[in-house]
């Protein structure tokens, strides 16, 4: 088929051409004396990224999936009491991986198309008065619902009740791309890929671990050969890694920490805020409602767009596939063929935002869903028109008060200070 495929799916995301070019490179030795040049910067960026001042930064050849791995077994033993709300395909995935690995979970059944609920979570620990649980497992956005959580709350909920847990937040699909700050929130690890905000294909496990959790290692009994930070630990002290690591995703992961501070993290985290709330306010002009339950929950990331009732969301995906070259995000688990999603993260801008909005909708009306034709484009296109950049203005960083606001409770100093403010 002629033309490019459009990519909606809230992970992989688009690859841009700088970041391919920088991949597009032949091999070279991981071992050599000019190696740790490029390992050393990606940590340093990475802890500006995740916002941490504190906290130690790892790259593997991996997944987020293998993060989560790596964070519990490095901080618990078999047997421990770990703490985590359900409310979507990927909580229900971490709380099986904990599960698997020999952990003791206490979930909290959570309402798909809610997040993560503090009060609960405050109680819960409240009553642990011999402190057995360990950790609270939270996924920061639930790309399954489109759901982002309040992990500030959490921290919140946790202090509240005095109560020593390590905090562990999946941030896959919105570190990068959501206002995520480690330090202020008190997140003890924090898990992400490369393969959502960072723009890059998959491959890349990414992971910060604060000084309390990494001292957790030393009582840690959990079995460990692949995801052994203390192999990492003394490996990247010298710039390198303790086994070949994927030298063609390293190179594009610089690309990405550098457009990422070149826009501004600020910049990049209005962005996404702005392209999301033109997709909400087509979703709303085509009559349709999202699966996250109160706007408190809007994901910036992923809008997933529940169908009427006896419509398949699958058929919506398959024919937009098929007929429109357009790749959707299909309902998962609980929510399967009820929705389907758009994913509004990584490279992207207004245009191509409403070119999926505009197969979207060529797709619902193909499938029987009673949307008035352009409704949604249009008003998604005056929304951006009326919050777009002055004209003469540099970037594309004019955002609208309420996206403003939105952003507002991120740390003030810019992704400059803060990566300045990262010891190399």
């Amino acid at each position: 088929m002629p033309g490019r495929n459009f990519l909606f799916v809230p992970g992989p995301t688009n690859v841009p051409d700088r970041i391919l070019s920088a991949m597009h490179r032949p091999m070279e030795d991981h071992r050599s004396s000019v190696f740790p040049e490029l390992t050393r910067g990606i940590l340093r960026d990475l802890k500006a990224v995740f916002r941490t001042d504190r906290g130690q930064a790892f790259v593997f050849p991996a997944t987020g999936t293998g993060m989560w791995e790596t964070a519990l077994v490095n901080t618990l033993s078999p047997g421990d009491r770990v703490l985590a709300p359900r409310f979507g395909q990927f909580s229900h995935l971490f709380i099986d991986c904990a599960q698997r690995l020999g952990l003791k979970v206490d979930v909290l059944e959570t309402p798909w198309g809610e997040g993560a609920p503090p009060d609960r979570i405050r109680q819960a620990l409240a009553a642990d008065t011999a402190h057995e649980i360990k950790g609270v497992l939270i996924v920061h956005n639930e790309t399954a619902t489109g759901v982002t959580s309040d992990i500030a709350a959490v921290r919140t909920a946790i202090d509240a009740a005095k109560h020593p847990a390590l905090l562990y937040v999946d941030g896959v699909s919105a570190i990068g791309s959501l206002p995520f700050e480690m330090d202020a929130w008190g997140v003890d690890a924090a898990i992400t890929g490369s393969q959502k905000g960072f723009m890059l294909p998959a491959g890349l496990g990414i992971i910060a671990m604060s000084e309390r959790a990494l001292a957790r290692r030393e009582t840690a009994k959990c079995a460990r050969v692949f995801f052994d930070l203390g192999d990492m630990i003394k490996a990247n002290a010298t710039g390198y890694f303790p086994y070949t690591p994927s030298i063609p995703l390293l190179y594009g992961l610089r690309a990405s920490l550098d457009m990422l501070l070149e826009e501004g993290l600020d910049a990049v985290y209005a962005r996404h805020h702005r392209l999301a709330e033109g997709c909400r306010r087509a979703v709303a002009a085509w009559g349709l409602t999202l699966c996250a339950k109160e706007p408190k929950w809007n994901s910036d990331t992923v809008s997933a767009i529940m169908v009427p009732a006896g419509i398949n969301g699958a058929d919506v995906i398959d024919v937009a596939f098929r007929r429109y070259n357009m790749a959707l995000g299909a309902g998962l688990s609980e929510v399967a063929g009820k929705l389907f999603r758009i994913g509004h993260l990584g490279d992207l801008n207004e245009l191509m935002l409403l070119g999926a909005l505009a197969g979207a909708e060529m797709a619902m009306r193909d499938v029987g869903i009673q949307v008035t034709p352009g409704s949604g484009v249009g008003a998604a296109a005056e929304y951006y028109r009326s919050t777009a950049p002055a004209l003469g203005a540099k970037g594309n960083s004019a955002v609208s008060p309420d996206a403003q606001s939105r952003v507002a409770g991120a740390r003030p100093t810019g992704a400059d200070k803060a990566r300045a403010a990262v010891p190399a």
